[in-house]
Order: structure tokens, then C-alpha cells, then sequence
């Protein structure tokens, strides 16, 4: 698979903003909590900086271990976020939909370098935020840099649990967890969920071999704990699938 990556010398990619200003996806991007405390003159004036960049399938935002100067804000599409380790192998981190920010947390790194590499899974609109600007912002107010620390605390409880997850030594577990965290929160009884991620990245993130994750799957819908169409899952009585990860 060969992976390109957007570049402002992307001409088609890259359009200035006065092309979205005042748009749903300005709208969006304002309702982020990076965001929604900012002054409306400061907005505007950030605003003024923001890019937006279209991207086709297996189209790289940044590569690993490179300058970071800008963080991103997903518009629609989806995102794949992913690591090589020294052997090359593909790790899968995260994914990323609608309303998410990925790499905000250059912001506050010194060097700004990203950890890992950022992958349009299906055609995707993406806001390009300069780093500088934002942080021109934040050391202009006590208020704004509260605001952001808020945020980046709420990311490091969210990754907390996903390392704990990741330190249960059993694969059943791992897979009941994660399927768990696709739950809406007041699941009882018959729910529905879809898989952010095909299968074989689903089973990286969860550091195992997609046979493995099938497998997996497979036992849980034997024993009456799941329905399987395709990346849609049915679990029958989400209680029970609780009780099994106590």
C-alpha cells in the first residue's frame, strides 16, 4: 500500500479559509472545548490561520517522529492513528471521527515532534491548526491555558483505562472490555454497536492477531453473548457481558 501525505503544496487538498469561515465546519470547530471558552474576536482571529484539507483514503496528515507546527481538528471521515515500532511492525493507536482533535497535544511539547503516524481510513475534511497561534493564545490568558490543561487532563484519565485495558493478560478480556467501551452508558439490555475499525486493526490496537480477535468473537457469539453481521454487533444482554469482565 503506498501512503501519500498532505502537503500545502497539495493545491487541491488545501483551500484558504475564507472558503469555510462561518460554516458548519467552523461551527464544529467552535464547539470543540479547545474552543468554545475562546473570545469571539480571538476565534475570528485564529480562525484567520485555519486550514482545511480533504483527504482520500490512505492519505497521511503527518509521519511519525517528524516537526510538529500544526494539531488537527476531524470535520467528517475517519482517522487512523498508528505507530512502527523497531521492527517495522504497524501498531494501531486510535481512531478518529467527527468532533475529535488529533496531535493537540504538541501544544504544550517541547520539542513538538509526532509520536506516531495519522491515516485518512475513508475520504475525510480535516481543520490544519498552527500550533503558534494557539499557543499565542494561551500565554496570553490564564483563563484559556485552564482551559486547555482541562482538556488534556480528561484525554490522560481516557488513556489510563485504555493501558489498562491493555494490561489484562487474557485476550477474552481484552475483547469484552474493548467491546464494552462501545456501549452507550445506560446499556442493560439489548444493544447494537458497530466496530470503528475493520477487524485486523481492531485486533492490533488490542495487541493481538486478527485470528486471535476472531476467535475471540466467535466464542462470545457461541455462547450467546453476541450476534455478528459483518462490523455490526448485536449483544444480546449487556449485563451479562459486564459480569464477565469483573
Amino acid at each position: 500500500m503506498t501512503l501519500s501525505i498532505a502537503t500545502s503544496s497539495t493545491a487541491d487538498n488545501i483551500v484558504h479559509h475564507a472558503a469555510f469561515c462561518g460554516d458548519d465546519a467552523t461551527e464544529a470547530l467552535r464547539r470543540h472545548a479547545l474552543f468554545n471558552h475562546l473570545s469571539d474576536r480571538d476565534f475570528r482571529a485564529l480562525s484567520m490561520r485555519v486550514r482545511r484539507i480533504n483527504l482520500s483514503p490512505h492519505e497521511l496528515i503527518y509521519r511519525q517522529d517528524t516537526e510538529a507546527h500544526h494539531f488537527y481538528f476531524v470535520v467528517s471521515g475517519q482517522l487512523r492513528l498508528y505507530r512502527l515500532d523497531y521492527s517495522g511492525f504497524e501498531r494501531t493507536l486510535d481512531s478518529l471521527t467527527a468532533g475529535d482533535c488529533l496531535a493537540e497535544v504538541m501544544i504544550y511539547a517541547n520539542p513538538a515532534r509526532y509520536a506516531c503516524y495519522a491515516e485518512a481510513l475513508k475520504p475525510s475534511l480535516v481543520l490544519s491548526i498552527p500550533i503558534d497561534a494557539y499557543r499565542a493564545l494561551i500565554r496570553s490568558s490564564t483563563d484559556y491555558a485552564e482551559n486547555a490543561l482541562a482538556h488534556f487532563a480528561a484525554r490522560a484519565v481516557s488513556r489510563f483505562h485504555d493501558l489498562e485495558i491493555m494490561t489484562v493478560q487474557s485476550a477474552r478480556e481484552r475483547v469484552i472490555r474493548y467491546l464494552l467501551d462501545l456501549l452507550p452508558a445506560d446499556a442493560k439490555q439489548e444493544s447494537e454497536i458497530e466496530l470503528p475499525l475493520p477487524k485486523c486493526l481492531i485486533a492490533s490496537r488490542l495487541a493481538m492477531q486478527p485470528e486471535t480477535f476472531s476467535r475471540q468473537l466467535n466464542e462470545l457469539k457461541n455462547n450467546g453473548l453476541l450476534q455478528v453481521y459483518g462490523s455490526r454487533l448485536v449483544i444480546p444482554d449487556a449485563r451479562r457481558l459486564m459480569q464477565l469482565s469483573r
